[in-house]
């Protein structure tokens, strides 16, 4: 990436706050940086975020507000997992029924733009 472009920075939760492997104090967002001018991921990278409480001189559990906050986008990440997966199931079942109604047929030949001998 060079200047001039902008990115789009895409955060997800990686796995259920409630999950009992889960650290308490800490979570880790997956990350993906979009490119707009080239219209493609420039980058992946993984956040392990620490809540610390510097008054206190250690990590401090996650307040309840912000459970609840993280809570309600896993559950909204996974419906849109599941939206998506469905579509994507009905696409490929629409591309498929339109490679068998144009060329899928008994006989068929692909014409790989070769030569013709």
């Amino acid at each position: 990436m060079t200047w001039p472009d902008h990115i789009t920075v895409c955060h997800k939760l990686r796995s259920a706050p409630s999950s009992p492997t889960t650290d308490p104090s800490s979570f880790i967002l997956d990350v993906l940086i979009l490119s707009e001018l080239h219209q493609r991921p420039a980058a992946r990278c993984e956040e392990d975020i620490v809540v610390y409480d510097y008054k206190v001189g250690k990590k401090a559990p996650v307040s309840g507000f912000m459970k609840e906050g993280f809570e309600r986008t896993w559950q909204e990440q996974e419906a849109e997992k599941r939206r998506a997966e469905a579509r994507i199931v009905e696409v490929e079942q629409m591309v498929r029924r339109l490679e068998e109604e144009s060329w899928a047929k008994e006989g068929a030949v692909e014409d790989m733009g070769g030569a013709k001998q």
